[in-house]
């Protein structure tokens, strides 16, 4: 399956320009790496580096993913999705994450014009949940962004710009 086109846009603008770009994160199978900031829960900022390899297998598609957060001693967030792959011209699909930190996530990716947005929820545990905001600049760059909350509480956050690879 290919990249599921944006939904937005009026004739003619640079807006139509942007919504006419096809998402790449994601819909096609790739390596992408990160660079931003990482906050924790009283605000102070960090350096982040991550890199995210994408699948796509028939039954689903697999993203792993990590965060190296550059503290002293550095932390390192791993991700492993398990992603429903959508239906043609589908903008939505549900996933299932092991999360190094916090144990199963349940989540799901809406396309929203140039935006991928996922929210997500602990599985059966404490009462994690959180969302992260995927902008598509063009075919090779997003810019992501994203909370973590327990029962709440801002836990942490980020902001990293990716790059596809290759």
């Amino acid at each position: 399956m290919g990249p599921l086109p944006n939904r937005a846009g009026t004739s003619g603008s640079a807006t139509e320009h942007v919504a006419a770009m096809k998402h790449t994160f994601l819909f096609e199978p790739g390596i992408w790496t990160g660079a931003g900031t990482f906050w924790t829960e009283d605000g102070h900022a960090t350096p982040a580096e991550g890199r995210t390899e994408i699948t796509h297998r028939s039954d689903c598609w697999l993203l792993a993913g990590s965060l190296r957060v550059q503290s002293s001693p550095p932390v390192e967030f791993v991700n492993h999705y398990f992603i429903k792959p959508p239906p043609p011209d589908g903008i939505s699909t549900t996933w299932n994450s092991e999360n190094s930190a916090i144990g199963k996530l349940k989540g799901s990716f809406s396309i929203v014009g140039p935006s991928i947005v996922s929210l997500y929820r602990c599985d059966g545990g404490p009462g994690y949940f959180g969302t992260e905001h995927l902008m598509q600049l063009d075919q090779n760059h997003y810019e992501a962004c994203g909370v973590l909350l327990l029962e709440g509480r801002r836990l942490s956050s980020w902001r990293v710009a990716l790059t596809r690879k290759g």
